[in-house]
């Protein structure tokens, strides 16, 4: 069983997003001891699954390789992947925390030689590409994955390809023997850090995602751009893996919406005007590409105003005002749009060859689901509240935010817990 050497003079850090690990290595090298808990087998969390960031359009691989460089020269962090914190007990100072981590089957002899997954046959949808391609009963979560190890799917144990992962290791990596382990540890205070999860498209009944082929999801196209991802980063119609030039983008996609999420997400009208700038660096000077933007309204500011303007300045982009009614689907698996442009009171049907929700932004973990009593909101976020004690939500746990401000965000967080376990230090000495 692992062991987790921790006092109540340690920070827990419950999820390794960018919030979670800014948190935990804003606390580390202040001098304090951290354990940071993260259910998926790598770190990251889900902007390593985004192509770009706005406003600068930069790759995420860039800020994520500083923040675990950050993260590896702290030897007071201690990692623990495929881990979740089930039960929570004691009080602002002295928290005792339960977690509870799943098999991963490959231990720290493990290369990434890809040996494994080659001998596996059995094929899954890939989780990481939300289900837009498949991996392998043996694999690597993602190219840049941290750890840099492979998971063995647990669905193959007990067939031949878990054999042939096996036999297929050099490096007597793969152990199909690992059982499944709980912890216990001491915690002065806890940073919640669990991140956030794109709304379900399937609930927009009018949209079609659940009919229509040709209708996805903005996480679901930064997936597509990306070089690794499901299409090689070409913007291919799913339907019939056609080159899709004509390309919708739905503002509000489930937020703002009283039968939906009824906040605004925040971060949808960036990302709406970012994607839209893949078309032109997909396609360069082609005629057909163009991209059209259905909105309420525009909700940038500061530095985001300048990047608005420049979109709005591109010949390619259209916007059209209005909240889209419904969305249908021609002969040839063409969405069609379909609603009423407020700014000119006319009806339109504009067929597109790809429609892009922008789906809104919920907190991972339901309010069931919390292992200890906090302050959540009507929307599942958790408050600042004095009731929470010596636990402080960080990032999207604490509100719909962009990665600029989760940062902030999970600074402040760390701050705070700091000053708790401090405190207790003070007091016991």
């Amino acid at each position: 069983m692992s062991e987790v050497v921790a006092t109540n003079q340690t920070l827990l850090v419950v999820g390794a997003g960018v919030a979670g690990i800014t948190a935990a290595v804003e606390a580390a090298e202040t001098g304090k001891q951290v354990v940071l808990v993260e259910k998926r087998p790598y770190l990251g969390g889900r902007i390593t699954q985004l192509y770009k960031f706005f406003p600068k359009l930069c790759f995420p691989t860039c800020g994520l390789e500083i923040n675990q460089r950050r993260l590896s020269a702290q030897p007071g962090i201690t990692v623990l992947t495929m881990a979740e914190v089930t039960q929570v007990s004691g009080s602002e100072g002295d928290y005792s925390a339960t977690v509870t981590i799943s098999p991963r089957y490959v231990n720290v002899n493990c290369t990434a030689c890809g040996a494994c997954g080659a001998a596996v046959e059995a094929e899954f949808d890939d989780e990481y590409n939300y289900g837009m391609s498949q991996r392998k009963g043996a694999y690597l979560p993602y190219n840049l994955a941290q750890p840099h190890r492979y998971v063995i799917d647990p669905a193959i144990l007990g067939t031949e390809d878990a054999d042939k992962a096996k036999a297929a290791c050099r490096y007597d990596a793969i152990d199909l023997e690992m059982q499944q382990q709980t912890i216990e540890f001491k915690a002065g205070a806890i940073i919640w850090a669990t991140g956030w999860q794109p709304y379900d498209a399937n609930k927009i009944q009018a949209y079609g995602y659940d009919r229509y082929a040709n209708v996805i999801t903005s996480v679901e196209f930064e997936r597509m751009m990306d070089k690794f991802g499901p299409t090689g980063g070409r913007i291919l119609r799913p339907g019939d893996q056609r080159e899709a030039k004509n390309i919708a983008f739905i503002q509000c996609a489930g937020s703002r919406d009283r039968n939906h999420l009824k906040y605004c997400s925040r971060i949808c009208c960036m990302a709406s005007l970012k994607q839209s700038t893949y078309i032109g660096e997909s396609y360069g000077d082609d005629e057909e590409a163009r991209g059209t933007i259905y909105y309420i309204d525009i909700r940038t500011i500061d530095r985001f105003e300048d990047f608005y303007q420049r979109v709005k300045e591109d010949e390619r982009i259209t916007f059209v005002k209005s909240k889209v009614a419904s969305i249908t689907e021609d002969k040839d698996g063409n969405p069609i749009v379909q609603g009423v442009d407020t700014e000119g009171y006319h009806r339109y049907e504009n067929t597109h060859d790809l429609v892009v929700l922008a789906v809104g932004m919920q907190p991972s973990v339901d309010r069931s689901m919390f292992p200890v009593e906090v302050s959540v909101n009507e929307h599942g976020f958790i408050e600042a509240d004095e009731g929470n004690g010596g636990i402080f939500a960080a990032g999207c746990a604490a509100d719909a935010l962009d990665v600029n401000r989760s940062v902030q965000s999970a600074t402040a967080a760390a701050l705070r817990a700091i000053q708790v376990v401090n405190r207790n230090a003070a007091v016991e000495n």
